[in-house]
C-alpha cells in the first residue's frame, strides 16, 4: 500500500532557473549540502522557503557545540517508501527518514558544529564516518544514522559486506567498501532513491525532473539522459523524447557496450523510430 503522502505537484517541467542553482550548489566546492538537498525538496514544493529549515539546522549545530542530545531523530522503518523521508524539509519537520537523509542531516549538523564528518558509500546502507585525528590509536568511527547513530564495529561491516559481496576478496575493505562519498556522490544517490520511488507511484512528471536534477550533477550520466527521454515520451512530449534518446543513442555508440546494451539500444532505436513519425504528423 502507497504512504499517505498528497502531491501538491504543479504539473509544469522544472524550472531552468532552479536547475541552473541546483547544478552550482552541487557542484560548488563549499561543503553544504543542505542547500542543494532543499532545493531537491523544491520538486515537490516549489515555493519552499530555505531559510527557516537553514536556521534551524544552525541552531541545532550551535546546540551540539556545548552538549551531545537527543534530538529525536529515526529512522523511518515503517514507512521506508514513503517520499517525504528524501525531502530534507520533511526530515526537519517530521524528525525521521531514510539513511541517506539523516546521515546527510548528521554530515550538516557536524559540521555546523565544528566537527568533520563524512558520508560513506556502503553497499545498501549509507553510513557516516568521523575520521581520528592523525596519530591517534583509534580507528575511524562509523556512524549509522538510521538507527540512532550508532556506532558500527569493522566485524559486523565486514559481514553486512560479505552478504552482499558473496565470495569476493575482502582484503581491501576499508577502501573499497567504505569509500568517502562525495558531495554530488550523496545528492545523486538521493536523487536515484527518490526517482525509483515516483517511477514506482507512477508519479512521471516528478520523476521527470529528478532526472533533471541528476544530469545536473553527473551530466556524464548517459542512462539518464535514456530514462529522461522514456519518461517524457510517456507525457507525450514527443519532440523533447525523441531529443534526448536520439542523442543517447550517439552518446552509446561511442563507449563500449554488453549484449545488454544492445538490447537496450535496439529498443531505443525503435521508439525513436516511432517518435520520428509522430513528431513528423505534428509537423
Amino acid at each position: 500500500m502507497a504512504p499517505p503522502f498528497f502531491f501538491r505537484y504543479s504539473g509544469l517541467v522544472i524550472r531552468p532557473q532552479l536547475v541552473r542553482s541546483f547544478t552550482h550548489a552541487a557542484l560548488s566546492p563549499e561543503p553544504d549540502l543542505a542547500v542543494a538537498a532543499l532545493m531537491i525538496a523544491r520538486v515537490e514544493y516549489p515555493k519552499l522557503d530555505a531559510g527557516p529549515y537553514l536556521d534551524q539546522l544552525d541552531a541545532i549545530g550551535h546546540e551540539a557545540r556545548s552538549r551531545v542530545a537527543e534530538m529525536r531523530f529515526v529512522g523511518n522503518e515503517l514507512n521506508y517508501e514513503d517520499p517525504r523521508n528524501s525531502f530534507l524539509n520533511e526530515v526537519l519537520d517530521r524528525r525521521t527518514g531514510i539513511p541517506i537523509t539523516l546521515a546527510l542531516l548528521y554530515i550538516e549538523i557536524a559540521r555546523r558544529a565544528g566537527v568533520q564528518a563524512e558520508g560513506v558509500n556502503f553497499p545498501g546502507h549509507f553510513l557516516v564516518r568521523c575520521r581520528a585525528r592523525r596519530g591517534s590509536p583509534y580507528e575511524d568511527l562509523i556512524i549509522d544514522a538510521f538507527h540512532g547513530g550508532a556506532l558500527l564495529s569493522r566485524d559486523l561491516l565486514r559481514r553486512q559486506a560479505a552478504a552482499h559481496n558473496d565470495e569476493e576478496d575482502l582484503e581491501d575493505f576499508e577502501s573499497r567498501l567504505l569509500p568517502r562519498a562525495t558531495k554530488p556522490q550523496i545528492l545523486a544517490r538521493m536523487l536515484l532513491n527518490l526517482k525509483r520511488l515516483y517511477v514506482h507511484m507512477h508519479s512521471f512528471p516528478q520523476a521527470r525532473d529528478v532526472t533533471e536534477l541528476l544530469i545536473a550533477v553527473d551530466p556524464s550520466a548517459i542512462n539518464e539522459l535514456r530514462d529522461r527521454g522514456l519518461l517524457a515520451y510517456h507525457l507525450k512530449d514527443f519532440a523533447a523524447a525523441l531529443r534526448d534518446l536520439e542523442t543517447y543513442l550517439r552518446l552509446a555508440a561511442s563507449s563500449e557496450s554488453t549484449d545488454e546494451d544492445h538490447k537496450d539500444h535496439a529498443q531505443i532505436w525503435e521508439h525513436v523510430k516511432t517518435l520520428r513519425k509522430r513528431v513528423a504528423s505534428l509537423n
